[in-house]
């Protein structure tokens, strides 16, 4: 690999944040009406509620894998419903694509590492293969970011190198699981997370918006 790419963040990033609090709420009362202990899922992200309590249901004898499977795919149901009513509503950041553009036009392979759905992507970004080169969605890997191999998927399918490459997202994910590959992390304040948050989980820059990657990068 030698090519240099860039990796966006989704949601909070190109497009409007969606509400993930409430999401995480949902799926949280979910859990525990199926009867898992607060303890087992406090604090943790929201795809990661539904695996550290669909573990602990499926230890339980008296619960029984089927039920625990049940949960499972009811609370991974009840992700992408919410997912695609925001979905419906909501659409890229203006000025998006130009920059997109004037990013891949010096030389950078895009893509997009998320962990918001394929489907919901594609419906806020219909036209996403004109500027995007890469789509690692929640649908598309095994390990999600934080996790660093989510966004070396995405730089393997770029044929792009980490220590030319460059995260850019509104999350600490974000700049953790970039960190993680020697990457440069810019964080961007159009989403859940303050500049102190993002610089502390890493980031070397901290934008106002995904506008100013062409003075930075270009």
């Amino acid at each position: 690999m030698s090519g240099k790419g860039i990796l966006f963040d989704f949601d909070g990033t190109l497009v409007p944040n969606l509400d993930l609090a409430d999401m995480r709420r949902q799926i949280a009362a979910m859990a525990t009406t199926a009867g898992v202990p607060d303890a087992v899922h406090a604090d943790l992200y929201i795809v990661e509620i539904i695996e550290a309590s669909h573990a602990w249901l499926n230890a339980q004898e008296r619960i029984g894998t089927t039920l625990a499977n049940q949960y499972a795919a009811a609370s991974h149901q009840r992700i992408h419903d919410i997912e695609m009513e925001a979905a419906g509503k909501t659409r890229l950041f203006d000025d998006a694509r130009r920059v997109l553009v004037q990013l891949r036009s010096a030389g950078y392979r895009l893509g997009i590492v998320t962990r918001n759905c394929r489907e919901a992507v594609i419906t806020m970004f219909p036209d996403m293969n004109e500027y995007i080169d890469s789509l690692h969605a929640r649908d598309d890997v095994e390990h999600l970011k934080p996790d660093p191999r989510h966004l070396q998927a995405n730089l393997d399918a770029l044929g792009a190198d980490p220590d030319v490459s460059v995260m850019v997202g509104d999350g600490a994910l974000d700049m953790q699981a970039g960190r993680e590959l020697n990457m440069r992390c810019i964080g961007v304040l159009t989403g859940s997370n303050d500049a102190d948050a993002l610089g502390a989980a890493g980031a070397d820059e901290v934008l106002a918006d995904y506008r100013g990657l062409v003075r930075l990068l270009t």
